[in-house]
C-alpha cells in the first residue's frame, strides 16, 4: 500500500519533484505580483493620501487572490490533463486515507491569511485616520471607554481647513464659514488636511469621491466630521452613492484640488460675490416634466430650492 501511495518514486524523484513545485510556486508568485502592480493602473488617478493606502492595500489582496487563483486552477488543469481516467475506464479509484496533517495544513493556512488581512487593514484605517465612519458609533459607547481615535497619517498634521458639506435633494451646498463662502463646488488645497462636517437636511445621502477613495454616508439629523488630506492637484467628480430620491443621478459636484496659493485667491474671489440661485438640473427637469400633459412615471419628491451660493461651477 505504501509503494502505491508514494508511487513507488525514489528519494531522488521525490526530491526533484519537490524542486519542481518550488519552481512553479516561485513562477506564480512573480506572476502574482506583476498582476498586483498592474492593479494600481485599475483605479483613477491618487488624488488623496489616503487613496495611497487604500490602492496598496487593493494591490496585496489582488496579489494573493492571484496566487491563489492561479495555484487552484494550475492544480486543477494540471490534474485534468494528466491524471483523467482512461476513456472506457469505469473503475473505482484507489482507497486513499484521510491525511491529517494535509487536513491541519489546509485549514490553518486560510485561518491564517484571514488573520493576515484583517490586520493589515485595520492598519491601512488607523494610518487613515478619516474618523467619520466612528462618529455616530461612539454616540453610544459605555461610560468610561473613549474613542480609539488614531493619530493623522504622518506630516500631515491637524486639519487646517474646516468646510461644512450639506446633501440635500438633489444638491450638493459647500460652506466656508471662515471667509462667509458658499460654493456648488468642492474647493481644496494640496497638502492640507481639511476636516469636513458633513449633514444631510432630508435622507440618507452618500459623500463619495472615486479619485480620494473615499466614502461616508450622511445621516439626517447628524453631523458627521470627515477628514482627509488631497495631494493631487486637479478637477474631480463627487457623487451621490446612496439612492436618495428620483433624481439622485444629477447630485454631482466637481472637487477641485488647488495649490495654497490658488485656493486662498478662489476663496477671496468668492467672498466678493453677491449669492446668487445656482443651477440645478435636479429642478429643471422637474419643472419640465410639470409642463407635460400626459404624466408619466412614479410621483417624485419636489427638488429644493437652487441654493443661493457665491459661486457656481
Amino acid at each position: 500500500m505504501s509503494s502505491e501511495l508514494t508511487g513507488g518514486s525514489s528519494p531522488q524523484k521525490q526530491y526533484r519533484k519537490w524542486i519542481i513545485l518550488t519552481a512553479i510556486a516561485i513562477v506564480i508568485a512573480i506572476v502574482s505580483l506583476g498582476i498586483g502592480k498592474l492593479s494600481y493602473s485599475w483605479l483613477p488617478p491618487q488624488a488623496a493620501a489616503e487613496a495611497v493606502l487604500v490602492d496598496d492595500l487593493f494591490s496585496f489582496l489582488v496579489t494573493l487572490g492571484s496566487f491563489i487563483f492561479l495555484g487552484v486552477t494550475g492544480t486543477i488543469t494540471y490534474s485534468v490533463i494528466f491524471h483523467r481516467a482512461a476513456k472506457y475506464d469505469m473503475s473505482d479509484g484507489p482507497h486513499i486515507e484521510g491525511n491529517v496533517t494535509l487536513e491541519i495544513i489546509w485549514t490553518a493556512i486560510p485561518i491564517l491569511l484571514v488573520f493576515w488581512i484583517a490586520g493589515y487593514s485595520y492598519q491601512v484605517y488607523q494610518k487613515m485616520a478619516i474618523k467619520g465612519p466612528m462618529e455616530i458609533v461612539h454616540l453610544h459607547m459605555p461610560m468610561g471607554m473613549e474613542a480609539a481615535y488614531a493619530e493623522p497619517i504622518a506630516s500631515m498634521g491637524e486639519p487646517t481647513e474646516d468646510i461644512e458639506v450639506i446633501g440635500k435633494q438633489w444638491a450638493w451646498v459647500f460652506r466656508y464659514p471662515e471667509n462667509n463662502v458658499t460654493s456648488t463646488s468642492l474647493h481644496l488645497p494640496t497638502n492640507k488636511r481639511v476636516r469636513l462636517a458633513l449633514k444631510s437636511e432630508d435622507v440618507l445621502h452618500g459623500f463619495y469621491i472615486p479619485a480620494f477613495r473615499l466614502k461616508q454616508d450622511l445621516i439626517p439629523n447628524q453631523t458627521i466630521d470627515f477628514e482627509f488630506t488631497p495631494i493631487r492637484e486637479g478637477t474631480y467628480q463627487l457623487t451621490d452613492s446612496q439612492f436618495s430620491g428620483t433624481y439622485f443621478a444629477t447630485m454631482t459636484a466637481d472637487v477641485v484640488v488647488e495649490s495654497p496659493e490658488n485656493y486662498q485667491q478662489w476663496l477671496a474671489n468668492a467672498a466678493t460675490q453677491t449669492p446668487t440661485p445656482a443651477p440645478n438640473q435636479a429642478a429643471t427637469e422637474y419643472a419640465e416634466e410639470q409642463k407635460e400633459t400626459f404624466k408619466v412615471g412614479w410621483p417624485t419628491v419636489k427638488p429644493t430650492e437652487p441654493p443661493l451660493v457665491n459661486y457656481h461651477s
